[in-house]
């Protein structure tokens, strides 16, 4: 795989350059370019320096052939029937949208089979955009429409990213404000037997909502890398809050097992963020049994609960300040407006449903809380494995 080994020994910084010269060589390519998406969900921009002689300029999200190739996940051909013919390709990292590639043609050179050997190619670029993000900050400045907050920063520093994907499950995610939210903690983990899931509650604005979110979520990880159970998980962070905060600041969230091959679910509530199931023609709230959150008291202890998903599932999570958008705490009255919130995503592909959330809870509640976390989980059973 030539491709492969140019990225491979490109400088992170200069992965682009590595790219133009190998799709020149074997495709022809007249000009390279890269857009990425910035962490709003917003616009994609381009990665600079630009090559094609035109220039590329940022597209807003869902506008344009760039725009549509992203939205749709397919590659998209522009022209043709003149002197170059434009290529846009969606690059994907097992479900996490990072952008999209531009390659200019000449229209003798678009075929079936450059436009796969192309689709592979941007898979590849994906990848190699991970790692070289560990080395260099040229993509992720070029991800930001305008300036992060510290606190945002350190939450996009921490979180595994936007989505995950495998044969069984879809599981996508958005949090707003996505340039100054700090507080929110989302994490998940992939094994062969199992996808485990993390959602929490930020604790407030400020400072100090990140450093505790960021304790918790490397106390979790800690203790899931040491093979605990989500029991052990719960109360190792339980403990490393406490310890520092003394039971001043507490965590709500939920832990979550997945059977890849069953659907069998294990179920940690600590004071958990709400999940919502749509399954057929019915969207509910499922009740769980809601425990102390994590650093409110010491040596709290955790019992774990059982569910079971369904192929054709979709499990909605809300992480949020429910007071925000409930005056005079009317809890069903706002589970009714949620619920039906969550019934308008049942034909929303599961990347584009946590966006529509929160755009209908806007219009849903008048009063949208100010941060909020959404993560929506399709579940397509083990038999997906084998299709």
């Amino acid at each position: 795989m030539t491709t492969e080994r140019a990225l491979r020994g490109a400088p992170p910084h200069r992965l682009l350059d590595s790219l133009r010269v190998d799709l020149a060589q074997h495709v022809g390519a007249l000009s390279v370019d890269l857009l990425l998406v910035d962490y709003g969900l917003t616009s994609l921009r381009p990665v600079e320096p630009v090559q094609a002689p035109a220039g590329v300029q940022h597209v807003t999200l869902g506008s344009g052939p760039a725009g549509r190739a992203f939205s749709t996940q397919q590659p998209y051909l522009f022209g043709g029937d003149g002197p170059t013919a434009t290529v846009f390709l969606p690059v994907t990292v097992r479900g996490d949208r990072c952008g999209v590639l531009v390659v200019v043609l000449p229209p003798d050179r678009v075929t079936a089979r450059s436009t796969e050997d192309l689709v592979h190619v941007a898979e590849i670029l994906g990848h190699a955009l991970r790692v070289a993000d560990r080395h260099t900050d040229l993509y992720r400045r070029t991800r930001r429409a305008r300036p992060l907050s510290v606190l945002a920063e350190m939450q996009w520093g921490v979180l595994p990213g936007r989505a995950c994907t495998a044969a069984e499950f879809d599981l996508h995610a958005y949090w707003e404000p996505s340039y100054t939210s700090g507080g929110h903690v989302l994490d998940w983990c992939v094994t062969e037997e199992e996808l485990t899931l993390v959602v929490a509650n930020g604790t407030g604005p400020g400072t100090q909502s990140a450093l505790v979110s960021s304790l918790a979520l490397n106390a979790i990880r800690n203790a899931r890398r040491a093979g605990l159970d989500l029991v052990g998980q719960a109360s190792l962070t339980d403990q490393a809050l406490y310890g520092q905060h003394r039971g001043e600041t507490s965590l709500s969230a939920l832990l979550l097992s997945f059977a890849r091959a069953t659907g069998e679910v294990r179920v940690v509530d600590a004071g958990s963020p709400t999940v919502w199931r749509l399954r057929g023609t019915v969207a509910e709230r499922i009740d769980l049994d809601r425990q102390l959150p994590l650093g409110m008291f010491e040596d709290t202890v955790y019992t774990p609960q059982r569910l079971r998903v369904l192929p054709g599932d979709r499990l909605v999570f809300l992480a949020w300040d429910r007071s925000e958008a409930a005056p005079g705490g009317n809890d069903e009255a706002l589970d009714r407006s949620v619920g039906r919130v969550i019934d308008r995503t049942r034909h929303i592909p599961g990347r584009d449903a946590p966006q529509a959330v929160v755009r209908a809870l806007r219009e849903a509640l008048g009063t949208p809380p100010d941060d909020v976390l959404v993560v929506c989980l399709d579940w397509h059973g083990e038999g997906a494995r084998h299709s």
